[in-house]
């Protein structure tokens, strides 16, 4: 009977149609006003349409009701509406009901085992575990247990009864040992976690003993057999560690099995009482890497090695028994150099000793080789890699030499564009030509920014990195799947204001999923910044979507690591949920998601209605949350060819237009919101302590916020401030209203002075968004007063009406120069004649063979510049006092 009442509702849902749903909901509630089983399913729908509050109200109500909770269809719709909601705890109420029904249903403990495992309710997972245990006789329920048991131990804050739980998990499981009952891995890995908490390593290394009772187990997988090796290490027992290593590579080619080889034989080495002792020690370890590297498909692991423990020798203080690192690292060199990975192989080795006198034998023998390989380049493939590969060296050299001479990094560039963008490889599309092409694109950035780093010579700065994005560009040309060439052409663009052509280029890198927490700080902000905010607000929707369905999503991955039995992917489903839960960049795209939305125009009504139903509550953070967040960025996706110490020469850290956001941005977005907020309410106490919270943040940001943030932050304290002053009838406030006037005009372009095609490329646009922004929060201070009928809302009220048409004036007057003036300004200024003698050579390459990708990036540059203003002039008509 319940359940063809309710078919239609089903179907409707099935649909889906959730507003069909939730009308056969209301019509059967009609009937029916005490049906539970419908007043649940339209908790779920209220959850599903975004009414938290009336589902939350409507679920209690039942979930209140005992004898509702005897239908499955009750079940099935609360527990529904509890998780769309997020409550957990509420969602395993509504099992535990169903539980005096029916105490052992195998199925709903299974349901409340699933909730508390996938929302870290380690407790409720434990005592769950135990009912299911106690019903069935499946192994694995005792499994689940001894997982259980681990984690609530891991996360415990009680010290006296995490010890008790682990003691408890170590006798399951040696009783799962004993009874034939550990048959796989994944059992095995939990074995050893609950060994590993308790500092228990002298028996793990009996559980992973060579002749021990899951030996086969063991050497069947290559993941514990490294971990075998390392255990070794962990105890002390270095001849056992060298043993499993060298049975270890025996079969196989791993290098971590390579560095724990090492690592033992060092600290033995270390503990030898003679030399003939060490010796040894680096005589059998330096045999079996000859033996390896003669073996097919071991070759470049064990060459490798043998840099590797050169290296670390020389870091012990053992170098005089191994001899040189440097010169086995051009032995490397000569035999991979055709591999397009032979420079990360090598790299580190290279950075790890940088003595003057070391780097100058890497010199020498660089230039030894450097002519031959330039010259044989177009014979092959492999020939042409080997000359990047040096490419690579020698712009790492430069830097590690502490090089600050820019014309000394333009030299040779020339022979590098030819080959890279301009040959017949190139335009063959291979691989090694792209490389070549972000090689000189480095080089020019690089030579930039060390050429003109004086504030006065920034217009110089970006007539060079013109010319570099030119390069890019070719480059792309070429080769449209190049990841780096993109990355570095969006930052280029970014830092020259021009966010049309960046974001049309991320598009392109399809960034997608979990990329949008690693790689969106590369474009998302920058819109906003840029006055292009409908374009910034979708990829922050996009972000925000991502984060809401990977709340969803992952907690059914979670579920199935218990069905499947990986329960070794447990701890890393929880840490990469934890992470992107609590991730930087999800605070980030939130807060820029709520500062589109504050920029959006509506009239008194919707803009009051919009900050008085703000959720400022869900958006606070205090030191505790921010210290909680998780930066997930990733910033080593530039291919920097340099160390991260190096900040001269890291590219990633000079391209960028402005501060990644971090914690101070959050913090100060957060409380933007909440100062409209109590101001639109009439909160004056609250409004006070927001301000001076605000105030704080930007008084020690330590240039972590860009200036234009700034900027923002700061008028908005001070709209804050008018509004106090304001409310007062008898208190003046002509003096706090020009001064905040004033900040706008100031960042509005001038009638009375022709705009540079610096100043538009640099500030010029993003102190045009910031001031159009901040006036978009005026206008809500001024609907603010004239809702509280205070006298200040009409002065307030005729100074932003004038504003607004200075402001129109002067925009207006900068869209009609920019679209006349910056294409021949670009031509003329950036690609002149009598351009710095430095990057002559580049010019002459961009406008000769490269002219009609100089010609794009031109209009690129221009079209985005007319786009960014045009959709300024936009936000201007449409805000009215």
């Amino acid at each position: 009977m319940e359940g063809r009442q309710l078919r239609p509702i089903y179907d409707a849902l099935e649909l889906p149609d959730t507003k069909y749903a939730e009308e056969e909901c209301e019509k059967l509630l009609r009937k029916h006003p005490n049906h539970y089983g419908a007043q649940s399913i339209k908790a779920f729908i209220l959850a599903r349409s975004g009414r938290p509050n009336e589902a939350l109200l409507l679920g209690q109500s039942v979930l209140n009701t005992p004898s509702a909770m005897a239908s499955a269809h009750v079940q099935q719709g609360l527990s529904l509406a509890f998780r769309a909601l997020g409550r957990p705890r509420e969602e395993i109420m509504v099992y535990t009901a169903a539980l005096s029904f029916s105490p052992n249903d195998e199925s709903l403990h299974t349901k409340v085992f699933k909730t508390a495992a996938r929302n870290s309710m380690f407790k409720e997972q434990h005592h769950a575990a135990i009912q299911l245990s106690k019903l069935s006789k499946q192994q694995k329920y005792v499994w689940w247990l001894v997982v259980s048991l681990f984690l609530q131990a891991k996360h415990s804050k009680d010290d006296v009864s995490a010890p008790v739980q682990l003691k408890l998990a170590e006798r399951l499981v040696e009783k799962a040992v004993t009874d034939g009952q550990l048959t796989s891995t994944e059992e095995l890995r939990v074995y050893l976690d609950v060994l590993d908490i308790q500092d228990k390593h002298e028996q793990m290394a009996e559980v992973m003993a060579d002749n021990g009772q899951l030996a086969a187990m063991i050497s069947n997988d290559p993941d514990l057999v490294t971990q075998r090796i390392n255990l070794f290490i962990k105890i002390g027992a270095y001849d056992k560690a060298i043993m499993a290593a060298i049975a270890a590579l025996e079969s196989r080619d791993n290098w971590a099995d390579y560095k724990l080889y090492i690592e033992a034989v060092v600290t033995l080495v270390g503990q030898a009482a003679d030399a003939e002792a060490k010796h040894s020690l680096v005589a059998g370890i330096s045999s079996n890497f000859e033996k390896w590297a003669g073996v097919r498909g071991k070759a470049r692991g064990a060459k490798l090695a043998q840099v590797a423990l050169a290296t670390r020798m020389h870091e012990a203080g053992h170098g005089d028994i191994v001899g040189s690192p440097e010169a086995l690292i051009w032995d490397y060199l000569t035999e991979f150099q055709q591999k397009a990975i032979c420079y990360s192989d090598i790299m580190q080795f290279i950075v790890a000793r940088r003595e003057p006198s070391v780097l100058e034998y890497h010199q020498a023998q660089l230039e030894q080789r450097l002519p031959a390989a330039r010259d044989s380049a177009t014979n092959s493939d492999d020939a042409a890699q080997a000359w990047v590969n040096l490419e690579k060296i020698r712009y790492l050299l430069q830097a590690l030499m502490g090089e600050t001479d820019p014309k000394a990094w333009m030299a040779g560039i020339e022979p590098l564009l030819k080959f890279g963008l301009g040959s017949s490889q190139a335009r063959k599309k291979q691989p090694s030509c792209s490389d070549m092409a972000f090689i000189a694109s480095q080089r020019i950035i690089q030579a930039a920014f060390l050429a003109y780093s004086a504030a006065d010579q920034r217009e110089q700065l970006h007539s060079a990195l013109f010319k570099a994005l030119c390069v890019l560009e070719s480059g792309i040309q070429l080769n449209d799947n190049s990841f780096l060439l993109k990355l570095y052409a969006i930052r280029l663009y970014l830092y020259l204001s021009c966010y049309e052509r960046a974001q049309t280029i991320y598009d392109t890198l399809r960034i997608k999923h979990v990329q949008l927490d690693t790689l969106g700080h590369l474009i998302i902000g920058h819109g906003m910044a840029l006055g292009c905010f409908a374009l910034d607000m979708e990829l922050c929707y996009n972000g925000v979507t991502f984060y809401d369905r990977f709340q969803s999503k992952m907690p059914r991955d979670i579920e199935a690591v218990y069905q499947q039995g990986t329960y070794s992917n447990v701890q890393d489903f929880l840490e990469f949920q934890s992470n992107i839960v609590h991730s930087v960049q999800r605070e980030c795209t939130h807060r820029y998601a709520l500062r589109g939305e504050g920029y959006e125009y509506g009239n008194a009504k919707e803009t009051l209605a919009r900050w008085e139903e703000a959720d400022v509550s869900s958006i606070e953070h205090s030191e505790q949350t921010l210290s909680a967040l998780h930066d997930n960025r990733d910033v080593s996706v530039m291919g920097l060819l340099t160390p991260k110490d190096m900040a001269q020469w890291d590219l990633e850290l000079l391209t960028q237009s402005t501060p990644i956001p971090g914690h101070d941005f959050i913090r100060a977005f957060s409380l933007v919101p909440q100062v409209m907020h109590y101001l639109v309410c009439a909160d004056i106490e609250s409004l006070q302590e927001k301000l001076s919270e605000l105030t704080l943040v930007v008084d020690n940001t330590n240039d972590t916020l860009s200036r234009q943030d700034v900027l923002f932050v700061r008028g908005i304290i001070d709209v804050g401030s008018l509004y106090i002053q304001a409310s007062d009838p008898q208190n003046e406030i002509d003096d706090q209203l020009s001064r905040l006037l004033s900040v706008i005009r100031t960042n509005l372009p001038s009638n009375e002075l022709d705009p540079s095609l610096f100043s538009l490329s640099s500030d010029g646009i993003r102190n045009l968004s910031a001031a159009a922004e901040l006036f978009t929060y005026m206008l809500a201070l001024k609907h603010a007063l004239s809702a509280q009928r205070l006298p200040a809302a009409n002065a307030v009220g005729l100074a932003l009406s004038q504003l607004r048409k200075e402001a129109l004036k002067s925009v207006n007057t900068l869209r009609g120069w920019v679209d006349k003036n910056t294409r021949a300004l670009v031509e003329e200024q950036w690609l002149a004649e009598n351009d710095d003698d430095i990057f002559a050579d580049v010019k002459r390459f961009v406008v000769g063979s490269q002219k009609q990708t100089t010609s794009m990036v031109t209009k690129a540059c221009t079209t985005s510049w007319l786009r960014s203003v045009k959709n300024l002039l936009s936000q201007w008509e449409k805000c009215s006092s």
